[in-house]
């Protein structure tokens, strides 16, 4: 039977790992740029793909599709947003429209987000083989733990390891579908399946991370730690700064004391010694 302390401290326990899990779901979600997101990656690919079907002009298709990113970033300056994944949506649109219009195939408005979306699933298999994965490099500073999942927390290096594997993985499956379109489909069939694959592979991949770290270990705030250790330390300079104080303000009495004990000494020695013959 649990005493009131016990049940107390259970249910301490389990707020802490409350706020643990809040915390771990919102920094996945903004780390993952959340819906809107989504939508600055997605919809610029769909204006792109919907105009070029209706007229096959791959200027007014790539045209329409930058400003559209230009509009979303300015809506998110607007609500005073981060603009981390609207920037680089802005570029990729940026670089994919240029590509398009100077090479005069529409497929190659796709093809810069190709190459990131393979380098990106690259990254992740390398350092899940490191033992050094990219999730977790990614989440640790929002969770507060930095890198000590690394050394400290296996657990949860074993499920930033596993949702690493899952990222890559996915995107490399993505990556494998979209290329063989790229070298023999036509610029609408690639479109429409980049589109498709655009946002299902990556709630499956946000999904999967957060299936991993629910299963893991809390994570260790190193920043807690570190604010503690820095209070400590404070507290033991003021500890001995006031025993500085002490000791300056003790030392004069301690002085006169002496002095006095001296002199007391010296007047008792002279009152013992015998009296000079006459």
């Amino acid at each position: 039977m649990q005493t009131p302390i016990d049940q107390d401290a259970a249910g301490a326990a389990d707020s802490d790992a409350a706020r643990a899990r809040a915390a771990a779901d919102t920094a996945l979600l903004e780390a993952f740029g959340g819906v809107w997101g989504m939508v600055d990656t997605t919809v610029p690919g769909l204006v792109f793909v919907l105009l070029y079907t209706i007229d096959r002009n791959i200027h007014t298709a790539a045209i329409a599709a930058l400003a559209l990113t230009l509009v979303l970033a300015v809506a998110r300056l607007i609500r005073k947003e981060t603009l981390k994944h609207a920037l680089s949506g802005v570029f990729g649109v940026a670089f994919g429209a240029v590509f398009a219009m100077m090479s005069g195939d529409a497929k190659n408005f796709y093809l810069p987000g190709m190459l990131y979306t393979l380098g990106l699933s690259v990254a992740y298999l390398v350092s899940a083989l490191c033992r050094f994965p990219l999730i977790g490099v990614l989440l640790g500073p929002m969770l507060k733990e930095n890198l000590s999942w690394r050394t400290r927390n296996p657990g949860r290096l074993r499920a930033y390891t596993k949702a690493t594997w899952a990222w890559g993985l996915i995107l490399l499956a993505k990556s494998a579908i979209l290329f063989p379109l790229y070298w023999w489909g036509d610029a609408a069939q690639l479109g429409w399946v980049k589109v498709a694959l655009g946002i299902p592979p990556f709630l499956l991949c946000v999904y999967l991370t957060w299936i991993f770290l629910a299963k893991a270990p809390p994570p260790i705030d190193v920043i807690a730690e570190m604010e503690a250790e820095e209070q400590a330390e404070r507290e033991r300079e003021r500890a001995r700064r006031e025993e500085a104080e002490a000791e300056r303000a003790v030392q004069p009495l301690l002085a006169e004391w002496t002095d006095q004990v001296v002199a007391e000494s010296r007047t008792d020695a002279a009152d013992r010694q015998p009296p000079h013959p006459r």
